[in-house]
């Protein structure tokens, strides 16, 4: 998904000529602790609101030479580059910017909450398996392959390095839930299952058998 998909468009935006208070009471309203700030309307940064508390309400946000975070996104970027930047800057809000320093709107921690949960399909039902390798050892092909032989497929796949272990730690998440097949299958190829998330058979069948038992014992 691009940045302009998910851009929320008239949000406040403080000039760098007006004061303080104003800058304070837009943070309090939309409970955020940073603002875009322009100059002529074009983009000069961000304004935090620790930077503001100790401040003059009265005194104009030029007039303190606070320092600006000069942090943004583009339109036509992916809204993970916009994750990644939020994320290791702790922003609440990321402007929007054009190439032309023109602020088109901001992206809201929320905003940005809600579209990586749909970009990591989270509301579809199915099981979850995490595995640890070696990077030499990973291929999708041969995961895709190992998951379809048992009539399942992988509906979303993610990868990182382990700090520390140097592994690679591959997530991946299946279109069913009765996953013991394909937990079989995968360690019968030598994947070193770290953990999983979903329903094996045999629980299944000890949920079916001791319902049957409830149901008998209430005749």
């Amino acid at each position: 998904m691009l940045v302009s998909q998910c851009t929320i468009a008239n949000y406040p935006v403080v000039h760098l000529f007006d004061k303080v208070s104003l800058a304070l009471q837009f943070m309090d309203d939309y409970e955020v602790q940073h603002l875009p700030v322009t100059n002529n309307d074009k983009y000069t940064g961000v304004i935090t609101k620790d930077d503001l508390l100790d401040e003059d309400n009265a005194a104009t946000i030029a007039s303190l030479e606070l320092p600006l975070l000069h942090l943004s996104v583009q339109p036509t970027e992916h809204f993970l580059s916009a994750l990644k930047i939020a994320a290791a800057n702790d922003l609440t809000i990321l402007p929007v910017v054009t190439p032309e320093q023109e602020v088109q709107g901001v992206l809201t921690q929320t905003e940005l909450l809600h579209v990586a949960a749909a970009f990591q399909n989270v509301e579809e039902p199915g099981a979850i398996i995490v595995m640890e390798m070696e990077r030499s050892s990973y291929s999708i092909g041969e995961l895709s392959r190992l998951v379809e032989t048992n009539n399942a497929s992988i509906t979303q796949l993610n990868t990182y390095t382990e700090v520390g272990t140097g592994l690679f730690i591959v997530t991946i998440k299946i279109n069913k839930t009765e996953i013991a097949d394909i937990l079989a299958t995968l360690q019968r190829y030598d994947y070193i299952i770290r953990y999983y998330f979903g329903e094996e058979a045999y629980e299944n069948e000890l949920k079916e058998n001791y319902d049957l038992l409830m149901a008998y014992l209430r005749i």
